[in-house]
């Protein structure tokens, strides 16, 4: 991110969400982005992921200037090169966990047949839950909703995760559970920008910059935090 803006217009006058953010994060890194509520930091995701458009500034990711691509190319970018987890989950209540895997792929092109059924099978069962293929969403609980989100976030080996409060509805057991398996994706070379609350989770990270009303006013790594 290159001095990154975001201002959202009001009858107040623009509001500037995002002041100028530079921030890089390199492959294989898990990198924490912290803050109190308002500071910036669904602002700051939504601008990686291109889900809202900035104000100035230029974001790359792994070579595209994302904010440069139309909205057709930015959906099929998005769809192949980033997986994106929410707090909430955002899963589609009417489909089995197995048919919300493969719906990335879908949604993409990138849906192989078999062999892509066989790949979503191999998601679910990597997060614990191939005993549950085919049931709906309502029909587990929250830690295991967010772990087929995560499968889900995988489906098309995507090089970038961003993940915005993957924990913060979790019990701190279940957030440990979660915490661990994106520990195992950075060990297998995917790059991690998480968003938290959970500072004893920030200490764990390769680095972790806090955001304070729009600027980053802080940032430290794992070995000096």
């Amino acid at each position: 991110m290159r001095d990154v803006t975001k201002a959202y217009h009001t009858a107040a006058g623009d509001f500037y969400a995002l002041k100028g953010i530079n921030l890089t994060a390199s492959r294989g890194e898990l990198l924490g982005v912290i803050g109190k509520s308002g500071a910036g930091k669904t602002t700051l995701v939504n601008m990686i992921t291109g889900v809202d458009r900035l104000t100035g500034g230029e974001v790359r990711v792994g070579g595209v200037s994302v904010h440069d691509l139309d909205e057709n190319s930015l959906a099929l970018w998005r769809g192949r090169n980033l997986g994106v987890i929410y707090q909430s989950f955002q899963l589609m209540p009417n489909l089995t966990l197995l048919d919300n895997v493969l719906l990335p792929m879908d949604f993409c092109g990138l849906y192989r047949g078999r062999a892509s059924i066989e790949r979503a099978y191999a998601l679910l069962e990597s997060v614990g839950l191939g005993e549950h293929v085919n049931k709906l969403p309502a029909a587990i609980s929250g830690g295991q909703q967010q772990r087929v989100a995560i499968a889900r976030a995988l489906a098309n080996d995507p090089p970038v995760l961003v993940a915005d409060e993957p924990t913060g509805r979790l019990d701190s057991l279940t957030a440990e559970m979660i915490f661990s398996i994106f520990e195992e994706l950075v060990r297998q070379g995917k790059t991690i920008v998480m968003v938290t609350h959970d500072r004893a989770l920030a200490k764990r990270m390769s680095r972790v910059v806090e955001l304070t009303d729009g600027q980053i006013t802080g940032e430290w790594n794992r070995e000096t935090a």
